[in-house]
């Protein structure tokens, strides 16, 4: 009975009650008078403004001679019950009261086909509401979920560099730096051939012609590697990646294709063995690790945090920072502790000024190593930091470690120490006292807002124009 009663809300059983009570040529009056309650009572009841106590809804049910059951059946019993019932659910809704409209009256000369476009429209701003106000919420939550993915495999995932191994040893790959050549002989086993273009769209990548065996890539862009974005595509083809279904699946197939393009920059067989000597010598750096491999020092850094933990015993951090102080991507099995919303995020806050992931940006040398050591309130971290200029300015990208592991590193010996009291607001997110008090009422600075600030996520999940890419197909095929 009580699970009955959850399925079949006011609305539906008002209209039962009205429905009987018609059906048997009953007033309003005459049922308010058989359960000893008020005509306006009744059609309060009948309208489902008002929840009923089961002893209520048995003199109803005893009144129109049925069992209680049938008031509680949670189908409608007409077509227009149904759409009377939507409609007064929309326009009690919070959506509804968002608007300040007026409300409708439910009569009879109000055609079902109104009722219909109501609901229509009511639906199109709800699914609109709903897209813009919850997809960067659902974002958020996805990311988070997926970085506790990572921390707990220790962001080791050996299936993919199994597969990275196989495509290597198929062109015959023994090791060290991937050329250009070897990148372009893994297209060709895989059957697909090559073409940089200058009309790719905006908003890819790559695009991947499976008809026609064709990968497209844009004309190479300063500072960027062109063998990443080919790798990138071979890897989504290689696992047989379908479209994502949400936002978990777009980040979770976006990691995966990077993880597995990374794997074949930096094979994981080569790379531990080049590591590992570098341990036993207390000299690991990241920038070995990018000058050995010939790769972009975030793409070693990665790569670093794939293996560091699984083959050498370290926990450590990965940030990357704009020059504003926001975190674009993080990773840590370390406890370190980045700033984070109250969903768990932490893409979009902004770190501590005084980590090295910040102090990076004041130090003139940017062609040297940066390191630091940071006294946190979860305990003292070493870092080593550089800072790479892309097409969306200027980022740091970090990796970091806890002062226990920091003897099997370069760079240790540095002399630089900061200390961060983070999330204390006095630690760097409020002026001096004189200061603040020099300045008060008389500073009102213009932000810079991102474009994407307040932009609803574009439409579907992947936030590729799907319209420009059929159209660039067509040309091309």
């Amino acid at each position: 009975m009580d699970e009955q009663r959850s399925t079949a809300d006011a609305l539906t059983i008002g209209r039962r009650i009205r429905q009987l009570r018609t059906e048997r040529g009953m007033t309003a009056e005459q049922l308010g008078a058989a359960i000893g309650r008020a005509t306006s009572q009744v059609s309060v009841i009948e309208h489902g403004k008002r929840d009923l106590r089961l002893a209520e809804l048995e003199r109803l049910a005893g009144a129109l001679g049925v069992g209680v059951d049938a008031l509680l059946a949670p189908a409608p019993m007409s077509r227009r019950d149904e759409l009377e019932i939507a409609l007064e659910r929309a326009q009690r809704g919070p959506l509804f009261a968002a608007l300040r409209l007026p409300g409708v009256p439910i009569r009879r000369g109000l055609s079902d086909d109104a009722i219909e476009t109501i609901l229509a429209l009511h639906d199109e701003l709800e699914r609109l509401h709903r897209e813009r106000a919850a997809t960067p919420e659902e974002a958020r939550r996805a990311n988070a979920e997926l970085r506790a993915q990572q921390r707990a495999r220790d962001n080791h995932y050996p299936e993919l560099e199994a597969v990275a191994a196989t495509m290597l040893q198929a062109i015959g790959h023994r090791g060290g730096p991937l050329s250009q050549r070897a990148a372009a002989e893994l297209a060709a086993r895989s059957g697909f051939t090559i073409h940089t273009v200058p009309d790719l769209p905006i908003t890819t990548r790559s695009i991947t012609d499976r008809r026609h065996r064709r990968i497209y890539l844009p004309i190479r862009q300063p500072g960027t590697d062109p063998r990443s974005a080919l790798l990138q595509a071979l890897a989504a083809h290689a696992l047989g990646q379908p479209e994502p279904r949400d936002f978990g699946d777009l980040l979770r197939q976006r990691v995966e294709t990077n993880y597995l393009a990374g794997a074949l920059l930096v094979p994981e067989r080569s790379a531990v063995e080049f590591l590992r000597a570098a341990k036993r010598d207390r000299q690991l750096s990241v920038e070995d690790l990018r000058d050995h491999f010939a790769v972009g020092y975030e793409t070693a850094a990665h790569r670093f945090t794939n293996l560091a933990t699984k083959h050498l015993g370290i926990p450590v951090h990965f940030v990357k920072v704009h020059a504003s102080g926001a975190i674009s991507k993080a990773y840590e099995n370390d406890g370190v502790q980045f700033p984070a919303d109250p969903l768990g995020a932490v893409e979009g806050q902004r770190v501590c000024r005084w980590w090295s992931a910040r102090q990076v940006f004041e130090h003139e040398d940017r062609l040297s190593p940066y390191h630091q050591y940071t006294d946190k309130p979860v305990g003292t971290y070493w870092c080593t930091s550089s800072v790479e200029s892309g097409l969306n300015g200027d980022f740091s990208v970090s990796v970091g470690t806890r002062f226990a592991d920091v003897r099997w590193f370069r760079g240790r010996d540095t002399q630089r120490r900061m200390v961060s009291t983070c999330p204390d607001p006095a630690c760097c997110r409020e002026p001096g006292a004189d200061l603040a008090a020099r300045w008060d009422g008389e500073a009102w600075p213009s932000a810079r807002l991102n474009a994407s600030l307040l932009a609803a996520m574009p439409d579907g999940t992947t936030g590729v124009d799907r319209v420009a890419v059929i159209e660039f197909l067509e040309r091309h095929a």
